[in-house]
């Protein structure tokens, strides 16, 4: 099922610090006769040094790092701490990894033991990350984005793609400042059979007149455009959608709940995008959209009987042991442009990094996070299908992942962040409001009209508790 990564970077520039011991170096005596008195000053000849410079010595440091032990496994964090240490000379990595990272180092983070830093995204059941956040125990990193990144000559800033900088998910105050460095990515679109629209020559539709046009034209062959696992899948799509109507600010207006913001003209064209979408949908999808059924909804394109599912790159890996049709060719697109001559949308789920303001080796700490935008690390990490959220990365990957991770490289805007933490509200769920309506919006028990109201509604009650 659908991994949850989502959704940091980074603080001032600091490299280890070596002190030279150098011996001192004197003239030696100058050569006399047997008997003569010997003068230092005589002759005011200069005579090379006869001693050699004593080698620097290298100040010792320690340096904690905690990482999840995720889907990827941990054997990518020992091979990168390794790399790193051979770059830095004197710098000794403490590495912890744990697939219940919380458990292991939040006893000592009670105690005033804290790690320099930790892999941890937001999003998690036990929502350290969210807590340390609340308390402003972060320390800010937008430093680490003007840094030289070790052993290249570019910063951080520049290799990171755009639109991973300027959003909640690395800058959780809205004010500006980062706390959270991005790390590993996964781009979320319309996945389909290539195969397919070949057979049919029908051409990949980059506006949502295109999509219709598609889904005509499907329909009188008996295949439907559209399907979805769970309305779950609901929340990159809907997101993406958000911000190609309305653009960067509007995006953030809608995830902070701004008064009026789900009304709005931008808004009310996404509500009815995917109001018309539904008429689209296959007819067996929302009784199969739910934890039991949802690869039977992901097999329909498998099996050609839809054209398009939103998910993410976990996909192929979900389908791998699937039968499918004869000719079958994953295939990988943004969201279609809401508005004409624009760029299509994905929305990417992204984990974090983060130092805690308690760590006892801040400047050796953003050191490691600019490290880890090398491209020494980024390869040691793309082995296991980690993939970094650099420029250019996906010229380095090969199969499906080049496809996928290459969504960015060809023009699709990056949407990620979502919506702003609130103190519980009794009874309000953005999530169910806006996305698990979607079922009855496909069933026709709900009108778009009564979805967009509720949505508002829940907007107003969340806003006054947003923290």
């Amino acid at each position: 099922m659908k991994r949850r990564v989502m959704a940091l970077l980074l603080t001032g520039a600091m490299t280890a610090t070596l002190f030279a011991g150098c011996g001192d170096t004197k003239d030696p005596a100058p050569e006399t006769n047997d008997n003569e008195p010997v003068s230092t000053e005589s002759n005011n000849v200069e005579t090379p040094a006869d001693t050699e410079e004593a080698p620097a010595e290298v100040e010792e440091q320690t340096l904690k790092v905690a990482a999840l032990e995720s889907g990827y496994g941990a054997d990518m964090w020992t091979e990168v701490v390794a790399a790193f240490e051979d770059s830095h000379p004197g710098v000794t990595v403490e590495l912890t990894t744990d697939k219940k990272l919380e458990d292991v180092i939040s006893p000592n983070m009670r105690a005033g033991e804290y790690p320099d830093v930790v892999h941890l995204a937001t999003g998690r059941e036990a929502g350290l990350t969210e807590t340390l956040t609340k308390e402003k125990a972060l320390m800010p990193l937008t430093d680490v984005l003007d840094m030289t990144v070790p052993g290249e000559s570019v910063t951080v800033k520049d290799k990171v793609i755009p639109g991973f900088l300027d959003t909640l998910g690395t800058n959780p105050y809205g004010d500006g400042v980062t706390y959270y460095a991005p790390m590993f990515y996964s781009p979320c679109g319309l996945f389909y059979n290539a195969g397919l629209l070949k057979e049919k020559q029908w051409d990949v539709p980059t506006t949502w007149d295109e999509m219709w046009e598609l889904g005509d034209k499907a329909k009188e062959e008996g295949i439907a455009l559209f399907t979805y696992p769970t309305t779950g899948y609901f929340d990159a799509f809907t997101y993406a959608l958000l911000a190609s109507s309305g653009g960067a600010d509007f995006y953030n207006k809608c995830m902070t709940y701004e008064d009026g913001i789900w009304e709005s003209p931008e808004a009310t064209k996404v509500f009815e995008i995917i109001g018309k979408l539904a008429q689209y949908t296959e007819g067996t999808t929302v009784a199969n959209a739910n934890d039991e059924g949802f690869t039977k909804n992901q097999q329909l394109i498998l099996d050609n009987k839809a054209i398009f599912c939103p998910n993410g790159t976990w996909l192929v890996g979900e389908m791998a042991e699937a039968p499918r049709a004869d000719g079958f060719e994953w295939g990988f697109m943004a969201v279609p442009a809401v508005n004409a001559g624009e760029s299509g949308s994905s929305f990417t789920f992204f984990e974090q990094l983060w130092v805690p303001a308690q760590a006892a080796n801040p400047d050796m700490a953003k050191e490691f996070v600019a490290y880890m935008y090398s491209d020494e690390a980024a390869q040691i990490f793309a082995k296991s299908a980690a993939i970094q959220p650099i420029k250019g990365i996906s010229d380095s990957l090969e199969g499906d992942n080049k496809m996928f991770y290459s969504i960015y490289d060809n023009g699709a805007t990056a949407v990620m962040g979502g919506f702003a933490a609130t103190a519980p509200v009794e009874g309000v769920s953005m999530a169910e409001t806006l996305f698990e309506t979607v079922n009855s919006i496909v069933s026709g028990d709900k009108t778009v009209e009564e979805w967009q109201a509720a949505v508002e509604a829940a907007s107003d009650q969340l806003r006054d508790a947003m923290e």
